[in-house]
C-alpha cells in the first residue's frame, strides 16, 4: 500500500467508525510521542476509569513536577514565531533571582554593583525533546536553580511556544529550522558570555543543527555541551523493540497515517482522551526502563506527551527520519562533552550516544543502567551529578557546590 492509499484508507475509516475507533488510533500516535509503537499495560485495563482517573488527579496534587517557574522572555524565530523561554539569574551575592510564582527568601539582600559592570556569567541553555517542554528539565533546574545562570525555552509548537508560523503556511519543520529557533533563543536570552548547551532527544539534534548552521558561535562561546538520549542520524532504522517485519510495516504506512490523523485532530484528541489509560501504558513503555519509576513522575510524563496536539506530532514526524547531523558534531571538539543515555532507550538506543562518542573521543560517555528515553526524570540524581560535574569543569559552578539533594524525585524544601 502507498503512503497516500494508506492515508486515504485511514481517513474513510475513521470517518465510518466514528470516535471511539479514532481514540484507538490516537492512542497509537501517542506512542510516536514517546517515540515508537506496541506495548500495553494491561492491568491498567482491569480498574476502573473513575477510580484511575481520581488516581490521575490525586497524582497531579501529589507530584509539583513542572511547577517551576523564572522570568519571562520571548525570542523571535526567523519566520516570525515567537518563541518562550524563562531565565533563572544568579545574583552576584548567590542567590537566584525569582521570577513570577516565587517568594524571595526572607531576609535576603540583593547586591548591587556600582560604578562597574558584573561580569557575564555562564549561561546554562536547556533544550528538550520531542512533545515534551522545558518542563521536562525540572529536576535539573531545580538542582542547579541559584548555583548558576539557566534558560529553558519551549521549541515551536510546544509548551508555551507559539505555533510554527511556516508549519501554519504548509512549510515542513525541519531540524535546521530548530537549529535557527536556538539561536533566536540565544541572541534574546544569552546574547554575551559563555554557553553550556544541553539539549535531550530533539533539544540534542537541535544543538547539532546550531553548530551546523554557526560554527563560529559553537567555537567563541560554547564552553561545554551535554547531548541526553540524542541521535545523530540514522533514526529510520530503530526499531522501537518491534520485530523487523512489525518496523517494516509500521514505516510503510505512518507517513499516510500520520497526516490523515493530523487532518482530523480534533477527532483524533477526543478519541486520545478516552483511550487515556491505553495511553499511559505506552508512555511508560517507551519512556522509563525500569519497574519501580515514581508514579507521580510517571504521570508527569503523561501530562507533558498529553500536552502536544496531534497535527504537532503529526508535523514534526518526518524531520527525524531526514536528521543527519554527524558532519557537524565536529563543532564540539574543542569543548568538554558529556554524552548520556539509558541502556534500555527504545527511542534513542545508547547505541546512537555511542556513535556521537565515536566522533567525540574525548567526550565523557555516561550508559545509565535500567534507564529509558526520559532518562533525566527517571533518574534524575545520575543525570544531575554527571551535568554538574560538566559544570565544574568549566567552572559555571564552584567545585564545593551541592546540587545533590535537589536532583531527587524525593519532596524538597521550597520546590
Amino acid at each position: 500500500m502507498s503512503e497516500i492509499g494508506a492515508g486515504d484508507a485511514v481517513t474513510t475509516a475513521a470517518a465510518a467508525v466514528g470516535w471511539r475507533r479514532a481514540g484507538f488510533a490516537g492512542a497509537a500516535i501517542g506512542v510516536i510521542a514517546a517515540g515508537a509503537a506496541a506495548g500495553v499495560a494491561v492491568e491498567r485495563l482491569t480498574v476502573g476509569r473513575g477510580m484511575r482517573r481520581r488516581a490521575r488527579l490525586a497524582l497531579d496534587a501529589t507530584g509539583p513536577y513542572g511547577s517551576l517557574r523564572g522570568l519571562p522572555g520571548r525570542a523571535t524565530a526567523d519566520d516570525g514565531t515567537e518563541l518562550y523561554y524563562e531565565v533563572d539569574e544568579v545574583e552576584p551575592d548567590g542567590a537566584a533571582d525569582t521570577g513570577p510564582g516565587d517568594a524571595a527568601a526572607p531576609g535576603t539582600r540583593r547586591r548591587r554593583l556600582f560604578g562597574r559592570k558584573a561580569p557575564v556569567p555562564v549561561t546554562v541553555v536547556f533544550s528538550h525533546g520531542y512533545c515534551l517542554s522545558q518542563d521536562s528539565w525540572h529536576f535539573q533546574r531545580a538542582a542547579l536553580r541559584g548555583l548558576v545562570r539557566t534558560v529553558h525555552w519551549d521549541q515551536r509548537s510546544h509548551g508555551r511556544s507559539e505555533r510554527g508560523r511556516a508549519q501554519a503556511e504548509g512549510v515542513t519543520v525541519g531540524i535546521d529550522q530548530l537549529g535557527r529557533d536556538l539561536k533566536a533563543v540565544i541572541d534574546a536570552a544569552a546574547p554575551e558570555g559563555r554557553l553550556v548547551l544541553v539539549g535531550h532527544s530533539m533539544g540534542g539534534m537541535t544543538m547539532m543543527a546550531l553548530a551546523d548552521q554557526f560554527p563560529a558561535l559553537v567555537r567563541d562561546r560554547v564552553a561545554a555541551v551535554a547531548f541526553v538520549g540524542t541521535s545523530s542520524g540514522k533514526l529510520g532504522e530503530v526499531s522501537f523493540g518491534l520485530p523487523v517485519a512489525g518496523v517494516n510495516a509500521v514505516r510503510r504506512v505512518l507517513p499516510g497515517v500520520l497526516r490523515a490523523l493530523g487532518s482530523q485532530a480534533e477527532l483524533v484528541e477526543r478519541g486520545r482522551r478516552a483511550t487515556a489509560d491505553l495511553f499511559a501504558g505506552l508512555i511508560k513503555r517507551y519512556s522509563f526502563g525500569s519497574r519501580d519509576v515514581d508514579p507521580a513522575v510517571e504521570r508527569f510524563a503523561e501530562r507533558l506527551i498529553e500536552s502536544t496536539p496531534i497535527d504537532v506530532v503529526a508535523e514534526f514526524y518526518p524531520a527525524f527520519t531526514e536528521h543527519d547531523k554527524s558532519g557537524a558534531l565536529p563543532a564540539f571538539r574543542d569543548a568538554p562533552v558529556l554524552i548520556l543515555a539509558g541502556d534500555k532507550d527504545l527511542v534513542t538506543p545508547s547505541s546512537h550516544s555511542e556513535t556521537i562518542a565515536d566522533q567525540l573521543p574525548d567526550a565523557e560517555l555516561v550508559i545509565v543502567p535500567d534507564a529509558g528515553h526520559l532518562v533525566m526524570l527517571e533518574h534524575p540524581e545520575t543525570v544531575t551529578d554527571r551535568l554538574a560535574d560538566l559544570l565544574v569543569r568549566v567552572g559555571a559552578v564552584p567545585a564545593a557546590a551541592n546540587v545533590g539533594g535537589h536532583g531527587s524525585t524525593a519532596q524538597q524544601p521550597g520546590d
